[in-house]
C-alpha cells in the first residue's frame, strides 16, 4: 500500500468519501445562490411544498416550546402519543393496521430509510431498486454495506418496471426491493394490480420491501394510492413502510419521519438511533402530533394547486421539439426525456449529456433543473412544479425559447 492511500494518510474514510453530494439539494442551493447575488433564477430543482405549514400546527409547536415537558431528553424512538398517533393515521390513510410498537420516529425520512436499511442489510447484500430513483436510496443502501442493483424503466412504460424486469436482476444475494409509488423523481404511480403483483413476487421469493410512502396523499386524476403491507398481508413480516410529514403538511424543514416496520427491525433501528441521534426535536415531534392528527383540508388545497401546475407544466415541456414528457400522476414532479436533443447545438454549445444540457440551461435561461444522471437515467431532467403558478410559466417559457433554438 502507497503512503498516499494508507490509513494513517487517509483524511477522509473511504466509505464517506464515495458518498456522492444530494445533486437536487446541491441545485438547489446553486439557484438559491445566484438568486441571491440579483440574478432572476427560477428554481424547479428542490421538491418542496410553496406552501407555509398550515398554522394549526404552528400553534402547536410554539405551544410545546413553553412547556418544560419538552425542554428534556424524551425515548429515542419517539413521543408514544405521536406514535400512537401515527398508527392510527396508518389505519386511516392505508388501511394498514399498526401497533405503536412497530414505529420509529426519525429525523426526516432520509434518517428513516437509512436506519432501515442499516437494521437488515448485511456486507453484500443486495437490493433491487427500480431507476430513476431518488438520489439518496442508493447511497443510504452502500452506506449500510448493501449493493444497490437498477432496473431501468423508460418513458414507454411510464416509469413502471415489471415484475418480469425484478425478477431477471434477481440473484442468490438478494434481500430487499426497493417499491415507491408514487414516485420521485417520475411521479409514475402503480396500479392496484400491478403493486399487488409485485408485492406476491416478494412473498413468493422471500425478499424483504422497503416501500417509501411520503408521496401517499399526492396523486391526480384516476390514480390511487396502495399500500403494499394492506395489499400483501402476507408481506407484513417483511415489509418496512417509509413515510412523514414533509410533503404532505408542507412541513420539509421540520424534519420527522418515521418507519414501520416488525418489532425486532424497529427495535434494532431504535437502539442505532439512540446512539446516532437519540430523540427527534421535540417541538417538532409535537407539531407532527398536530398534523398527522388533524384533517386533510391542508393537503386537499395543496393537491388542487400541484394538479393544475402539472397539467401545465407537461403541456409546456411537450411543446418543445426534442423533449418528450409523460403524464406524471402522483407526487410533484416532470420527468421529460430530452434524449432527442443531446448533441443539438444551442448558443453556440452541443451538450452531449443531460448533465451539460442542465448547466446551459442555468447559464443561458436561468433556470434550475436537475439532470437525470441524479436518478440513475441519463437523458432526462427532473423539474418540480412545486413552485408559484407565475414562476412555473415563467421558468418553462424560458426554456420554450433556449431549447427552441436546437439545431443539427
Amino acid at each position: 500500500m502507497s503512503a498516499a492511500t494508507s490509513p494513517s494518510e487517509r483524511r477522509v474514510s473511504a466509505r464517506i468519501g464515495a458518498i456522492s453530494e444530494s445533486a437536487t439539494l446541491a441545485v438547489d442551493a446553486k439557484a438559491k445562490a445566484l438568486k441571491a447575488a440579483g440574478r432572476p433564477v427560477i428554481g424547479f430543482g428542490a421538491g418542496e411544498p410553496d406552501f407555509p405549514t398550515p398554522g394549526y400546527i404552528v400553534d402547536a409547536a410554539v405551544e410545546a416550546c413553553r412547556n418544560p415537558k419538552y425542554h428534556r431528553y424524551t425515548p429515542a424512538g419517539g413521543l408514544p402519543e405521536l406514535k400512537a398517533a401515527i398508527a392510527e393515521k396508518t389505519l386511516r390513510d392505508s388501511g394498514y393496521q399498526v401497533d405503536a410498537s412497530q414505529i420509529l420516529v426519525t429525523n426526516g425520512g432520509k434518517q428513516a430509510i437509512y436506519e432501515a436499511f442499516a437494521a437488515i442489510l448485511d456486507p453484500g447484500d443486495e437490493v433491487i431498486v427500480p431507476a430513476p430513483y431518488w438520489t439518496t436510496y442508493p447511497e443510504s443502501i452502500r452506506l449500510a454495506g448493501g449493493v444497490p442493483v437498477e432496473v431501468v424503466a423508460d418513458e414507454t412504460t411510464g416509469y413502471r418496471v415489471s415484475v418480469e424486469q425484478l425478477e431477471a436482476a434477481r440473484t442468490e444475494r438478494t434481500k430487499v426491493v426497493l417499491f415507491v409509488s408514487p414516485s420521485n423523481p417520475t411521479g409514475a404511480v402503480y396500479s392496484e394490480a400491478d403493486a399487488k403483483a409485485i408485492g406476491e413476487w416478494a412473498v413468493e421469493h422471500g425478499l424483504w420491501v422497503l416501500t417509501d410512502e411520503i408521496y401517499e396523499h399526492l396523486v391526480y386524476g384516476t390514480a390511487k394510492f396502495t399500500s403494499l403491507p394492506a395489499l400483501v398481508p402476507a408481506l407484513r413480516d417483511k415489509c418496512i413502510v417509509v413515510n412523514g410529514v414533509a410533503k404532505t403538511y408542507a412541513m420539509t424543514g421540520w424534519r420527522v419521519g418515521w418507519l414501520i416496520g416488525p418489532k425486532d427491525v424497529v427495535k434494532a433501528a431504535t437502539n442505532l438511533q439512540s446512539h446516532a441521534t437519540s430523540n427527534v426535536s421535540n417541538v417538532a415531534q409535537i407539531a407532527a402530533l398536530a398534523a398527522v392528527s388533524g384533517n386533510l383540508d391542508a393537503v386537499a388545497e395543496m393537491r388542487t394547486a400541484f394538479d393544475r401546475r402539472r397539467q401545465t407544466i407537461v403541456r409546456m415541456l411537450n411543446e418543445i421539439d426534442g423533449v418528450l414528457c409523460p403524464e406524471p400522476e402522483g407526487a410533484f414532479y416532470a420527468y421529460p426525456s430530452v434524449k432527442a436533443l443531446l448533441g443539438k447545438e444551442i448558443r453556440g454549445k452541443r451538450p452531449a449529456t443531460s448533465v451539460e444540457l442542465a448547466a446551459l440551461i442555468l447559464d443561458e435561461a436561468e433556470v434550475a433543473v436537475v439532470p437525470g444522471e441524479a436518478f440513475g437515467t441519463p437523458g432526462y431532467l427532473r423539474l418540480s412544479y412545486a413552485l408559484g403558478d407565475e414562476d412555473l410559466v415563467e421558468g418553462v417559457s424560458r426554456l420554450q425559447k433556449l431549447l427552441g433554438e436546437a439545431k443539427n
